[in-house]
């Protein structure tokens, strides 16, 4: 109903709301596919349906290149004249640094470990109630995460919504 009334609202910037949406929607995506992450690799709601260390790193590379992507959306938005292929070598190039630095800090360390016992549980196991589980205790990488990923999405809304409304005023 939101939707609808906007678009009956006289002369609204169509192009610019529905541009400033999807933008909002590319950078709140990597937030969201974090999120899962975490919830795939927490013992007490998967047990013994964690994510295997492989898993975690497909997720991890799938994740990196969603921040790259929403950058180079974020950028691209906000600054119209920049070159998105000069965007997506500088990102990039970052992304493979981060990367192997990641690979590097965390070799061994990729997923909590599922023990012979809970894998013959697979099939028998059922999640607690939701009541009964507890705060996963944050490491210091989840932490450092959790910060850059909520640093970044509150400065690219608020980037987005200056533009938004810079263009929606120029009109």
């Amino acid at each position: 109903m939101l939707a609808a009334g906007i678009v009956l609202i006289p002369h609204a910037p169509l192009g610019l709301i529905t541009t400033a949406v999807q933008a909002l929607a590319g950078t709140l995506l990597p937030s969201a596919s974090l999120f899962l992450l975490l919830l795939c690799n927490d013992p007490a709601v998967l047990g013994p349906w964690v994510n295997k260390p492989w898993l975690n790193v497909l997720a991890t590379i799938i994740l990196a290149i969603l921040v790259v992507l929403s950058l180079i959306l974020v950028f691209s938005t906000i600054f119209s004249g920049v070159s998105v292929t000069l965007l997506l070598i500088i990102f990039g190039s970052i992304l493979v640094v981060g990367l192997i630095g990641i690979g590097f800090f965390t070799r061994g360390r990729l997923a909590p470990t599922v023990s012979a016992r809970d894998k013959e549980d697979r099939f028998t196991w059922r999640m607690p109630p939701i009541a009964l589980l507890t705060r996963p205790v944050p490491s210091r990488g989840r932490r450092i995460g959790m910060t850059a990923m909520g640093a970044y999405i509150l400065i690219a809304v608020l980037l987005l919504l200056v533009k938004a409304i810079e263009l929606g005023l120029g009109h």
